[in-house]
């Protein structure tokens, strides 16, 4: 009896829908042009709801990179000095044997105090001078002694030499520091401003572009600080994310999409591997630290132990983006070659993976970018130390991009400022390429079917 009364009803209730879809619909009707017009109203609500929104995010990127370009781009310039050096043979080479080894342990930097104290000849107390030898970097003594090195012929020579300027003078140039602010209010007193107005009155203050931002490791003197280090640093920690995520990665997407059976156990698999990718990055420097340092007492601050961290957390990225692409491959492709002979395995390995290889790039890339952006694992593995040489290898201590950004923004010297932007724009620089060269990849090698 219930069933018949359900019956009924639903055959009443098919009668009205059908007796209301006969109705002649009245499109001259107030109250249909009423619900018409509110519903175009809506779309175009819709619509300027979406371009507010794209408006916001531009414009928030637009700050962004304002800010970062406006505070970095002084970086890509530094400010020199010239400077009267006389190259004297009693301090270079005494005994005139042109000896490289002597030469290299001679004193250049009294050379370049001598020639300052010439330029000056008025300052006269500890305190003074102290501060007038600092309008040169203690760095140019270096450049002096590379000169030497190749030119002996300079040895008993005055030349206008033009040495690198200190981190206060070439902020002073570049108007980060204003000489109309107080003199208990900034760094330089009025006596070293007067030092630098008589340098530019005579021509003596110059800015070129600063070379040694992009060839030299990391130093204590911001004007001396470089990104190479950091960015050689990366280089083999990426390469040894690579090698690690790459195949694994792709072995594990092929066996799950198209070998293995589904069941309980690969559903768990797959569950874990989608919140895997979710895990916060710092999570797997923990891993990184207890099981490659403290269990497997690999070097500290290394690529090799940066790379295998970071492939940790790059594994579950280019899994999902293998299996999408994987999956992308029509199934009539499979049967084509199944139905000619081929083995599972040809099938996959001749037919499906070179059809899927764009897709499998472009997660691979994007996984790579992430991976190079990524500071919190390696800050755990202790990739944070203060590294001044350029690593030779990947198990040489090194730091990466990320990690030097963080430290060049803890220091207290204002020119490390524009360092710390400078290293930001190289760093997006970086990824635009990598995001760029897989939006290539895609469009180039993509199938159509």
């Amino acid at each position: 009896m219930t069933d018949m009364a359900s019956l009924m009803e639903d055959r009443a209730s098919a009668k009205v829908i059908s007796d209301n879809l006969q109705k002649p619909v009245d499109w001259d009707s107030p109250k249909l042009a009423r619900k018409i017009k509110q519903r175009y109203a809506a779309e175009r609500r819709f619509r300027s709801y979406g371009l507010c929104a794209i408006s916001l995010a531009l414009l928030a990127l637009f700050v962004l990179g304002y800010s970062v370009v406006s505070k970095g781009y002084s970086a890509f310039f530094q400010t020199y000095i010239q400077m009267e050096i006389y190259f004297d043979p009693a301090e270079i080479d005494p005994d005139g044997t042109g000896d490289p080894a002597v030469i290299g342990n001679a004193n250049f930097n009294g050379l370049i105090r001598d020639a300052l104290s010439k330029r000056f000849p008025e300052v006269s107390g500890r305190s003074e001078r102290r501060n007038l030898f600092d309008i040169v970097s203690g760095g140019a003594s270096y450049d002096l002694r590379e000169e030497v090195m190749e030119n002996p012929g300079l040895i008993g020579q005055t030349r206008k030499v033009w040495l690198i300027s200190g981190d206060d003078f070439d902020m002073l140039n570049k108007g980060y520091i204003s000489a109309d602010t107080e003199e208990g209010n900034r760094r330089l007193d009025d006596q070293e401003l007067g030092w630098y107005n008589t340098l530019v009155a005579d021509g003596a203050v110059e800015k070129h572009f600063h070379t040694r931002f992009f060839t030299n490791g990391d130093s204590r003197e911001p004007e001396l600080a470089g990104i190479w280090g950091a960015a050689v640093g990366s280089f083999y920690t990426l390469m040894v994310t690579l090698a690690l995520s790459f195949p694994i990665g792709v072995l594990a997407a092929v066996y799950l999409e198209e070998f293995a059976p589904r069941n309980r156990l690969t559903a768990i698999i797959e569950v874990n591997i989608n919140n895997l990718a979710a895990v916060p990055s710092i999570v797997f420097g923990l891993l990184g630290l207890e099981v490659y340092l403290n269990f497997m007492h690999l070097p500290r601050s290394a690529p090799v132990v940066g790379g295998m961290t970071l492939a940790l957390m790059t594994l579950p990225t280019i899994i999902i983006a293998s299996r999408a692409a994987i999956k992308a491959v029509p199934p009539s492709i499979r049967h084509a070659a199944l139905g000619l002979g081929a083995s599972p395995v040809q099938t996959v390995t001749h037919h499906v993976l070179p059809l899927a290889m764009p897709g499998i790039l472009t997660g691979t890339i994007i996984g790579m970018a992430q991976a190079l952006g990524e500071s919190a694992p390696l800050l755990m593995i202790g990739m944070v130390a203060f590294i001044v040489d350029i690593p030779g290898g990947a198990t040489d201590p090194a730091t990466v991009l990320p990690v030097q950004i963080y430290l060049w923004a803890d220091s207290p010297e204002r020119a490390f400022v524009e360092k710390t932007s400078a290293a930001i724009m190289v760093l997006l620089g970086f990824l635009i390429l990598m995001n760029g060269l897989a939006v290539y990849l895609r469009k180039k090698l993509e199938w159509k079917w």
